[in-house]
């Protein structure tokens, strides 16, 4: 548990313009893009408590985390 949130801009730091502009023009990556920072945040609420989770729904929410930046990665290249 690291309480540092995933932006993308940080996980993929040399893709920023790029994401930019497939926010603007791809609907797929607007919506992978907004459910990524949707679930981003509640991981981080989580982890700093200020909405606690049990584990099992944490460890869930991480692997959704992790599907959408795969998914968002493969977007990028």
């Amino acid at each position: 548990m690291t309480h540092t949130p995933h932006e993308l801009a940080e996980e993929f730091p040399d893709k920023v313009d790029k994401i930019h502009t497939l926010k603007e023009s791809d609907a797929h990556f607007r919506k992978l893009f907004d459910e990524y920072h949707e679930v981003n945040r509640a991981i981080h609420r989580a982890e700093t408590f200020t909405e606690p989770t049990d584990q099992f729904h944490e460890e869930d929410m991480r692997k959704q985390r992790m599907r959408l930046k795969d998914e968002i990665a493969g977007l990028l290249r």
